[in-house]
């Protein structure tokens, strides 16, 4: 990161590599470097290149320079330096802002560094100027996009009209630059537009079906349970808490409905968060972990009810591994995974205990334990799941 005192070597390595058009003010490099938004590469003692950008809003930075000594070029300085300017860039909130930088047709070398680091040419910028460079609009790409690999096709950098034409639509972008025919194109690609407020209004459906289901699930085996003289009363209670966790993530996942309806916080990630922590470990496993207590009760047969318990139990180990699990959106730690293992080994435990005769109050607090230590531990000592810091947020303005 460049300082203050490094402004009078900018402004030679600048006079020196860049036309005079393009080299920010001395107040605008000042400004720039006081803000932590100058960058440089040095080589015995001397800056050898250096990237420059200014802040207009908090939430947009656009790249004012990329300067690299001659001696120096070809050697990757001038990737290096864009990189690491766009992973510290300042961030005024959670959401990173948007980096921008404007190339012209008659830049090769800089359009090339552009897209090479996550750049992407999405509208031809009209100037007043009458010469045959037309000034591009790059933006780096802030999340995962889809392109349509049928809906791609090359223009000549020359061709003027054609690409004013194709890089109208707000769809469409300039994704790479290529060699057609001898001289230099871009190819330029349509993108998939995703609608955000579709997309987490369909999350909250499924999550309300899905928690839905599990009720209907628990609670006809909660029913079964009051139903039976033999069935273990703790046992019972460990349904009803687990009926009263998957009531309580059906009004989660309402909330969450709302919060999209309204748009007013931001916060949808978060509360998708707490709906899918408490449906899982306060109505899935509860109910899976039960079905070979329940089986017990039923069939009397120690042998088949262990049988299906070592299935369960192998079932939720590889569950708990997989990438489909809530546990898998999270950071693991030691203590975790040793929770994990007892969960995983509790159909096991409680089958034995219901199929032996032999009190199970002590199984059924521990798992209690573990589920809500669980459940304490993804709510409150977590981030976000994973992706959901990268997904567009609603902008709000007052």
């Amino acid at each position: 990161m460049a300082h203050p005192i490094d402004l009078a070597q900018l402004r030679s390595l600048l006079t020196d590599t860049c036309d005079a058009a393009v080299v920010p003010s001395s107040t605008l490099l000042a400004d720039a470097l006081e803000r932590n938004l100058v960058r440089v590469a040095e080589s015995s003692g001397e800056l050898v290149g250096c990237v420059a950008a200014e802040m207009p809003s908090p939430g947009h930075v656009r790249l004012s320079v990329i300067a690299v000594r001659a001696g120096m070029r070809r050697k990757g300085v001038a990737s290096q330096l864009l990189a690491e300017m766009l992973q510290q860039v300042p961030q005024t909130s959670g959401e990173p802002p948007l980096v921008s930088a404007i190339a012209n047709t008659e830049q090769p070398t800089a359009t090339r560094l552009l897209l090479a680091c996550g750049f992407i040419g999405t509208r031809v910028m009209h100037t007043s100027g009458t010469d045959d460079a037309l000034p591009i609009h790059f933006q780096h790409t802030m999340r995962v996009e889809y392109i349509d690999p049928g809906a791609r096709h090359l223009v000549h950098v020359s061709a003027r009209e054609q690409l004013m034409e194709s890089l109208a639509p707000a769809d469409h972008a300039v994704t790479a630059l290529v060699t057609l025919s001898g001289a230099p194109a871009f190819e330029i690609a349509r993108f998939e537009r995703d609608d955000p407020a579709t997309l987490q209004s369909g999350e909250a459906a499924a999550g309300i079906a899905f928690s839905g289901s599990i009720l209907a699930a628990v609670t006809f085996l909660l029913g079964f349970s009051f139903a039976s003289k033999r069935f273990p009363d703790d046992v019972r209670l460990l349904l009803i808490l687990a009926t009263f966790s998957t009531v309580l993530s059906l009004i989660v996942y309402a909330s969450a409905s709302g919060e999209l309806a309204r748009i007013r916080s931001n916060s949808f990630g978060r509360i998708m968060k707490w709906g899918n922590v408490l449906s899982e470990y306060g109505g899935v496993l509860p109910f899976v972990i039960s079905l070979p207590v329940t089986y017990a009760q039923v069939s009397r047969n120690p042998w088949t009810t262990m049988i299906l318990a070592v299935v369960l139990s192998a079932a939720i180990a590889w569950y708990e591994h997989s990438e489909f699990s809530i546990a898998f959106r999270f950071r693991r730690s030691r203590s975790e995974i040793a929770l994990m293992a007892f969960t995983a080994v509790s159909p096991v435990l409680g089958a034995a205990l219901v199929a032996t005769k032999t009190t199970s109050w002590p199984w059924t607090a521990a798992l209690a334990v573990a589920l809500a230590m669980r459940t304490w531990l993804y709510l409150f000592r977590r981030d976000s799941e994973r992706g959901i810091t990268e997904r567009r947020q609603w902008q709000i303005r007052e």
